[in-house]
């Protein structure tokens, strides 16, 4: 490696080296900072590009990076295709929404049997389920919720949190809408199991405003 030294600006300059014989190296050759194109550093590791800097910005594969999240990489939006009456245990006959014929959400969708759906990966996951109901008898109550199964569906946990509406006693058809959101660390995809539930006897819950969303905030 040559050295040049001066009084002026840059102070300290070197050769440019490349990739595969970095300018800057410690006792590995093939290792560490080359300068190979204008307004370009670029970081090496055995010969392999692994970071670079750039006039444009930061690029990198990131295949080594360990403990850090990739960001939002799963989303799906689900909605039920029947209107029924009263409550269900699970709620059934689910479509994957879709808009203007394009498919709402990216990355692995969630797949669903009879109303019990299946993680595509493991990770923390965001659960929110709306309902919506509209009928015209007096008083009616009904709430929403999901319960999560970690032995593919053999039992489920008690609901830890429930959404709830009670509609009083009046004249003409009322309306309502419920939503409720949860959040499941996934640690094994193969056995886990959610399924949405509608306690009460709401007259009519109907299809095209109750959905599921699925969405993967970060890894487990």
């Amino acid at each position: 490696m040559s050295l040049e030294l001066s009084g002026t600006t840059p102070a300290i300059k070197g050769v440019a080296g490349s990739v595969s014989a970095p300018a800057i190296t410690g006792d590995d050759a093939d290792t560490g900072i080359s300068f190979p194109a204008a307004d370009t550093i670029k970081f090496s590791a055995g010969g392999v590009e692994k970071f670079a800097i750039s006039a444009s910005g930061l690029s990198g594969d990131g295949s080594g990076l360990t403990g850090i999240s990739g960001g939002i990489t799963d989303l799906s939006v689900w909605y039920v295709t029947t209107s029924f009456t009263g409550g269900a245990n699970p709620v059934v006959n689910w479509a994957q929404y879709s808009a203007h014929g394009n498919t709402t959400g990216f990355g692995s969708a969630m797949t669903q049997s009879s109303g019990i759906w299946t993680f595509p990966s493991t990770g923390f996951w965001q659960v929110n389920v709306q309902a919506y109901a509209y009928g015209s008898t007096g008083h009616d109550s009904y709430s929403i919720y999901t319960q999560i199964s970690t032995d593919s569906g053999s039992s489920y946990a008690g609901s830890p949190l429930k959404s709830y509406s009670n509609i009083p006693a009046i004249s003409g058809t009322w309306y309502s809408q419920n939503q409720n959101t949860f959040y499941y660390d996934v640690t094994n995809a193969l056995t886990t199991r959610v399924k949405v539930v509608i306690d009460g006897n709401p007259d009519n819950i109907n299809n095209g405003g109750t959905l599921a969303r699925f969405m993967r905030l970060a890894d487990t």
